[in-house]
């Protein structure tokens, strides 16, 4: 992986002077190279449907599969996007999920994520179809400094996704990820629903009041990313072999695999990791391309794609669904607080409590 500025903390991993075959299933296959060369020299123009990754976050503190610093990630991200901009198709899409970075020593945020939104928009011709909202209830409260310690933010829970596209008008349909109706809205359709209008003014008609089945999803995906027990997990266990520590739950590349493409359309995850993108997509009946540079993951991979009976969706019809709450704000709420807010801001440690 190359940058233009120091190259000193980008991801240190080595891809092979030529792309190696990994991992080959019936559609598909994950290849351990460098994916910026591997798309320009095994991806025609406009042949994929949907792009779908979690890239290296642009973090302060280094993991151990590799992420550029945030100040060097634009720098960094540009041989992808142009390889992306080049091989979806016009009615394809590129979707990117990509968690935020806390500024080196303070309590305040980088603007990475969002100044590569603007980079692709702006220098690579990408459209902002929608931007999406990934809420892991699990997170554990961090970063620790800021939220467990000196008690000034909250903890952070929450990963960008950014829907692109190359067009405004990309495939897509919402009625292939429908959630089910909430108590209050089967309450509606049983006792009956009058027309008329919201306090924010919005004018609801009868329509409102049509059964439609199911309802729209918003665009806050709640998944908690709590794996401990899966094929792939078991897998790289049984044969002593290094487990990514940066998975993404496949319901994330299941819900936009099945919203953005088609059955044997082509789904492709650069910065692959464990090939979760591979196996959903495998699953679903599409095409797919994995690209790794870190072959050890690839290697745990592999237990993806093991056993054939596999069910075609996560959730076989009928099972139980885990749902998650927010609580409503004030649930809490005291309007005598005991501890007045630290003047400095948080600027200093809070004593210990003896």
């Amino acid at each position: 992986m190359t940058s233009q500025g120091n190259t000193s903390s980008l991801p240190s991993a080595t891809a092979p002077a030529s792309p190696q075959e990994r991992i080959r299933s019936a559609k598909g296959i994950a290849y351990w190279a460098e994916s910026a060369s591997l798309m320009e020299f095994l991806l025609d123009e406009e042949s994929v449907d949907l792009i779908i990754t979690s890239p290296p976050f642009g973090l302060v503190r280094k993991k151990e599969y590799g992420n550029a610093d945030a100040v060097e990630y634009l720098d960094w991200f540009r041989p992808f996007a142009r390889q992306f901009a080049r091989v979806l198709k016009p009615q394809g899409s590129l979707v990117i999920d990509i968690g935020g970075a806390w500024n080196a020593g303070k309590p305040t945020k980088s603007l990475y994520q969002y100044e590569l939104l603007i980079t692709l928009c702006k220098e690579f011709d990408f459209h902002l179809a929608q931007e999406f909202f990934w809420w892991n209830p699990s997170k554990l409260p961090s970063p620790a400094e800021w939220v467990n310690i000196r008690r000034i933010r909250v903890k952070d829970a929450v990963n960008n996704i950014f829907w692109l596209s190359r067009t405004p008008f990309p495939k897509a349909s919402n009625r292939r990820v429908l959630t089910p109706y909430s108590k209050s809205m089967k309450n509606l359709l049983e006792t009956g629903y009058h027309a008329k209008k919201r306090p924010s003014g919005h004018d609801i008609s009868d329509k409102f009041s049509k059964d439609n089945g199911a309802a729209i999803p918003p665009n806050l995906i709640a998944v908690a990313n709590t794996e401990s027990n899966s094929q792939y997990l078991r897998y790289c266990n049984e044969n002593d072999l290094p487990v990514h520590p940066a998975r993404f739950p496949a319901v994330i590349p299941e819900y936009f695999v099945r919203f953005l493409t088609d059955s044997d359309d082509l789904v492709v995850d650069p910065f692959a990791g464990s090939c979760v993108t591979g196996e959903v997509a495998e699953r679903l009946g599409r095409r797919w391309l994995c690209s790794e540079i870190e072959e050890k993951y690839l290697l745990g991979a592999r237990g993806r794609f093991l056993d054939s009976t596999a069910p075609r969706q996560l959730r076989l019809s009928g099972a139980k669904v885990e749902t998650y709450n927010i609580q409503r704000p004030g649930a809490l709420w005291d309007d005598n607080p005991q501890m007045p807010l630290p003047q400095d801001g948080g600027r200093s440690r809070p004593a210990k409590v003896k």
